[in-house]
């Protein structure tokens, strides 16, 4: 009796366990995808419902449409041309991921069944749809889906490929969007053409057509590889999205950049430019301004002569030079002549009398006669 106890209670444990680890993984299966709930499952034009979603990316702007001939397993088969665009909402959700918004009911330009489509705008592409059915609006049966391939992404999508030196002087920018598709459909794609969208910000993307050359038979793979390519100039952060048959498929960020080489031509043209034109100028104002006059100077005064530059003596000449040089020289006043130095004969200033030593010499006695 004791062991069928124990058995009861290892089941009832196990049970509780089991439970409680489905409780637990349910909210994470459910945060891997956004999901969308509505107030009301149906509503006339001129209602609203309100919309809650939770799984989304923080801080991500949102754009909340009502669109027809669309189901949640299929999604818009016509895009956004089958949605009520001018009654649409933008929200932004939270910290956490959630938003909260209503929505008015308007009829869309095709016919239902329809859902409320709620998709990202700003960086990678996201959506959940929500049925809803809106009273008063036809309803029509839904295009089949084709009996042929069906092309379904099977690995990452990402980008190879490097810049150039021509790329940082601003040449376009350009990549390989590498990628594995499988034909998971019944019948052969041959040469099918796939859409490659480059959007920056929060634009919209802008799609080329890329055709790749090539036959995927049922339940085969095989590698893709799509060019993609920016405008010249381009720079910041861009999102490049794919789509094949009105499905966007894969999304990937693309970080491109700034070409600083046209920067360091602009700082080069802003500095080489002012520095031509002062030069022409300066020329300029040199041709026509008037000539001065030769030894005036620019106060108005004359300017004094140069002294005359002295040539070097020549070999022969120099010890007589520097003899002469060297002799002494004698300033001459010029009120005396050669002649008439003082002391001299022709200068004497007292009376003339006779010095010469001919004339006799009397003795002269003196005493009484």
């Amino acid at each position: 009796m004791s062991g069928i106890v124990r058995i009861l209670r290892g089941t009832a444990c196990g049970a509780v366990l089991v439970l409680l680890l489905v409780s637990l993984a349910g909210p994470v299966r459910a945060a891997d995808r956004p999901v969308v709930k509505l107030s009301a499952g149906q509503a006339g034009t001129g209602g609203s419902v309100t919309v809650t979603g939770t799984g989304w990316r923080p801080r991500t702007l949102l754009m909340l449409l009502v669109c027809g001939r669309a189901t949640p397993a299929r999604g818009v088969i016509g895009g956004t041309n089958s949605c009520a665009n001018g009654d649409g909402r933008a929200v932004t959700t939270d910290t956490r991921g959630a938003f909260g918004k209503k929505l008015p009911v308007a009829e869309p330009p095709v016919p239902c069944p329809c859902v409320v489509h709620v998709a990202t705008v700003t960086g990678a592409e996201a959506e959940a749809d929500a049925v809803l059915r809106v009273a008063g609006h036809p309803v029509a049966a839904l295009p089949a889906e084709p009996a042929d391939g069906r092309l379904a992404i099977l690995s990452d999508t990402r980008l190879t490929g490097s810049g150039s030196l021509l790329t940082w002087f601003g040449a376009p920018p350009g990549r390989t969007l590498v990628f594995t598709v499988g034909n998971t459909g019944t019948g052969t794609i041959k040469d099918p053409v796939f859409q490659v969208g480059t959007a920056h910000g929060v634009f919209a993307p802008q799609w080329d057509d890329r055709q790749w050359h090539g036959t995927l038979a049922p339940g085969r793979k095989a590698q893709v590889e799509l060019p993609v390519e920016l405008s010249a100039g381009a720079h910041g952060d861009y999102t490049v999205s794919l789509k094949y048959d009105g499905r966007v498929l894969a999304a990937q960020p693309w970080g491109v950049g700034r070409p600083w080489g046209v920067t360091l031509f602009w700082i080069l043209l802003c500095l080489v430019v002012p520095a031509a034109l002062f030069r022409i100028g300066m020329a300029v104002v040199d041709r026509i301004r008037p000539r001065r006059p030769a030894g005036v100077r620019r106060g108005g005064g004359r300017r004094p002569p140069r002294p005359a530059l002295r040539l070097p003596l020549s070999r022969a000449r120099a010890p007589e030079a520097a003899a002469a040089e060297a002799a002494p020289t004698t300033p001459t006043l010029p009120w005396f002549g050669p002649d008439s130095v003082p002391g001299g004969p022709a200068g004497r200033l007292s009376a003339p009398h006779d010095d010469s030593p001919t004339s006799p010499t009397t003795p002269t006695t003196k005493g009484p006669t």
